[in-house]
């Protein structure tokens, strides 16, 4: 599943359109962002974290993101028992929520605390999963209460430092990039 620009092709983009012409502008940014979704979704060795896990996590993020065609083509990518699907899905929903939630440290910053929902994944899903998933929706909706412990969590599930590197790197380019798409997107719309 691998496109000649990931992003070019969820919003629908084509050669020689408007949208073409202002993403040629940022040639870097494009062509980083394709390197990084190839790096992260079809690295030559998957070590630390499986193709599944990648993709299932990129369903996850999707989801709470409220983006069902990005969450579509990464589930295509999903090869993966039939019931696993189902359970992401039933995931996406227990995890849904509004956010950004947290604390800052003390100081101005702290007038915009708010408190949210905590999200634990059902072990259903296996332990790897369940704590990527658990560490995925912190890093969505609670980005400020990372800490330590969030890390221990993932390595008492089996997670490696490498891997526990791959899946926040997964999420954060996952972010981007479906803040990415909305926004050409919306440039589409307004054109």
């Amino acid at each position: 599943m691998s496109h000649k620009d990931v992003i070019d092709h969820l919003v629908g983009i084509t050669q020689g359109s408007h949208l073409d012409g202002l993403r040629a502008q940022r040639v870097q940014a494009r062509d980083n962002a394709q390197t990084s979704y190839l790096a992260l979704f079809h690295p030559t060795d998957p070590v630390d974290m499986s193709l599944t896990e990648r993709y299932a996590v990129a369903v996850f993020v999707a989801g709470l993101h409220r983006q069902p065609a990005i969450q579509a083509f990464y589930a295509a990518g999903l090869s993966a028992p039939p019931d696993l699907q189902p359970m992401i899905e039933a995931e996406i929903a227990r995890g849904a929520t509004a956010g950004p939630y947290g604390s800052y440290p003390e100081g101005p910053l702290s007038a915009e605390d708010k408190d949210g929902p905590a999200y634990t994944a059902i072990t259903a899903i296996g332990p790897r999963l369940q704590a990527a998933l658990a560490h995925a929706h912190m890093l969505v909706f609670h980005p400020r209460d990372a800490a330590p412990e969030a890390l221990r969590q993932l390595e008492a599930a089996g997670w490696t430092a490498t891997g526990i590197v791959t899946l926040s790197q997964l999420v954060a380019f996952l972010s981007f990039q479906i803040r990415v798409i909305v926004g050409l997107r919306a440039l589409a719309e307004a054109s």
